[in-house]
Order: C-alpha cells, then sequence, then structure tokens
C-alpha cells in the first residue's frame, strides 16, 4: 500500500501537522525537527498527494499554457523560457496547443479549469469576452502576443511594427527599392504588426515604390512556395522581407535551388532571429525578438499575480525588437 503522510509522522515520533509544515517550508519548526522528518520522507520514499494538497492549499503548483501550436523553434523556445521560471519557482506546466477557432480556444480553456493557478495564453481568436465567458473571475491570466492586452489582462508581446519598420529601413539604405513582403496568417496579431511596419516604412522611405504582398503562414512550406513563384517570374523583386525566419528559410531553399544567388539576385530577410537563421548559406539577415525571454517574462507576471487579492493592472509590456544584418542582404555583420 502507498506510503501516507500519517505512516511518516509515525515513523518520525511528530505530528501530521509537523510533517506537512516541513513539508512546505513553514517556518514554524525547527530547521533540526526539519531535517529529520525531511528525512524520514526521503527514506520511506513518501510522495504527497498533489490532489489532497491543493485542497488544503487551494494551489495546484501548475501553470496552464495555451499556444497556437508546439511544432517549430519558436515554440519551442517560448516553451524553454516558461519553463526555465516555472522551475525556479518550484512550479508544474500543462501545454496545450490550439489548431482551432475560437470554439477550440474555449474548449482547451476551460479543460484548464481547477487543474491550474493561472493561464499564460497565445492565440489570434483570444479576446477578453472569450476569457471572461469560460474562466472563473479571479484566475490570474496573462496573454502573449495577442491584441486582446490591456483590457481586463495584462500582456506581453514583442515590438513587432518597430521591427518591421527598421528592416526595411536597412533594405532601402542597401539600395533595393522592390521589397516585397511576405506575410504571415491572417488574423495574426505578430503578422498584422509585421505587416503594417512593412507598409509604414516603405510609404516613408520609398514613397515611389510599389508594395507588393504574397499571402503566407509563417510555415517553411509558404516560403517555399513563394520561392519557387519568384523563381519562375519574369522579373521579381530586389528584395524578400518575409514575416518569419521559417518562411524565409522555405524561400531560400528554393531559390537557392534554381540557381539563384542571394542577394545578388535577390536579397532575403527574415523576423524572429531563430538560431537556425545563421547556420543558413547565407546567413539571413533578421529581426531579433527574445524569444525566451517572452516566456520568462510573462510567468514572471503571472507568477506575481497568484495569490494577490484584487488583481494587478492589465498592463501591456512590449520587448523590444533588434536588426541582426547578416549576408543575405549584403551585410557583414557578425552573428
Amino acid at each position: 500500500m502507498a506510503i501516507t503522510i500519517k505512516d511518516v509522522a509515525q515513523e518520525a515520533g511528530v505530528s501530521v501537522a509537523s510533517v506537512s509544515r516541513a513539508l512546505n517550508g513553514h517556518a514554524s519548526i525547527t530547521d533540526d525537527t526539519r531535517k529529520h522528518i525531511l528525512a524520514v520522507v526521503k527514506r520511506m520514499r513518501y510522495m504527497p498527494h498533489v490532489g489532497a494538497r491543493s485542497l488544503t492549499t487551494s494551489f495546484t503548483n501548475t501553470i496552464g499554457v495555451l499556444l497556437p501550436d508546439l511544432y517549430g523553434e519558436f515554440f519551442s523556445e517560448i516553451i524553454r523560457g516558461i519553463d526555465v521560471a516555472a522551475r525556479a519557482r518550484g512550479l508544474h506546466l500543462m501545454v496545450s496547443s490550439l489548431h482551432g477557432d475560437a470554439d477550440e480556444v474555449a474548449l482547451s480553456i476551460r479543460a484548464m479549469r481547477g487543474r491550474v493557478d493561472g493561464l499564460l495564453v497565445m492565440s489570434p481568436h483570444v479576446d477578453a469576452a472569450l476569457l471572461s465567458d469560460n474562466l472563473p473571475e479571479d484566475l490570474p491570466i496573462v496573454l502573449m502576443s495577442t491584441s486582446a492586452g490591456g483590457t481586463q489582462y495584462a500582456s506581453i508581446s514583442f515590438d513587432n511594427y518597430s521591427g518591421a519598420y527598421a528592416m526595411v529601413e536597412h533594405l532601402v539604405g542597401q539600395g533595393y527599392r522592390r521589397i516585397a513582403f511576405l506575410a504571415g496568417p491572417a488574423g495574426n496579431f505578430e503578422a498584422q504588426e509585421r505587416l503594417r511596419g512593412y507598409h509604414a516604412a516603405l510609404a516613408a522611405l520609398a514613397p515611389h515604390a510599389v508594395a507588393q504582398v504574397f499571402e503566407g503562414d509563417f510555415s517553411e512550406e509558404s516560403g517555399q512556395r513563394v520561392g519557387r513563384a519568384l523563381a519562375a517570374a519574369d522579373e521579381r523583386p530586389d528584395a524578400l522581407f518575409a514575416a518569419n525566419d521559417m518562411m524565409a528559410i522555405g524561400a531560400l531553399l528554393e531559390l537557392r535551388q534554381h540557381g539563384l544567388e542571394l542577394p545578388r539576385d535577390i536579397a532575403l530577410a527574415g523576423f524572429d532571429d531563430i538560431r537556425i537563421a545563421r547556420y543558413v548559406s547565407p546567413a539571413l539577415t533578421t529581426v531579433r525578438v527574445p524569444i525566451a525571454e517572452l516566456g520568462v517574462r510573462a510567468l514572471e507576471r503571472l507568477h506575481a499575480q497568484i495569490g494577490q487579492s484584487g488583481g494587478t493592472p492589465a498592463t501591456v509590456q512590449t520587448l523590444a525588437a533588434e536588426l541582426v544584418v547578416r549576408a543575405s542582404t549584403g551585410g557583414t555583420t557578425p552573428i
């Protein structure tokens, strides 16, 4: 039979309350007593029942994480940042991906109820109404890279607009004028902000240039599709700016397979600065955003809310983006 907390108390010669205090780090027992109890716990291989403890403390020590996908370096970096910050605070993660519409998001959110102490959410389908309709009013929530922040919920995102503006400014400075943009999925907050930055910079810095926007979905495959189309075109832009690195890398592979040389025949740039961007040939000019740091900051903000009465202000935090110039646009900036 499983060892119970009563068995530990009897073996240690203390009360059940003392064992509970030792396990939960209470300062009301002496260091010697705590060490003695923990030694007995270890020897008997006692494992506290998380469900029972949550009934006593009202906390599960678990954080829910909802992301639009779990595939690819971008999302693995976000999870890595969340996990680092969570482990430092003795918290566990319950992670789910969201591939569908708002109805699926609502189902996933409801599945987290009662199981987590707080929720981190990144989804293009999330708004304040959806959250309030499907979650307890007092459950702490932090939104990541969505447009719904600043109302009822705290949020954190990258400065996508300024990053895209800086990239177009760099391309114009390199002498490129026919600058095309490979957009991300419609309805995605980050994709919209990057597209907005592209249009604003082109209008301000190259007013006679004509914007050319290709549809994409942040996948490598959509980059390959556009790369094939450009390789076969009689006329192509001077430069292609993709809304994320995976699309840029997909385009790069197709352009090179069709015999084009970068940046001589066409310059190429991305966004995010995922690790592989510096290792492709030519190395990819991109916009660096602190992906793992987004996860760390989001977890920190959520943890600060847990256990507080009255909640915290629904502030919006923006992380800076940084231009990284490499060989794909003719730059020589080191990795």
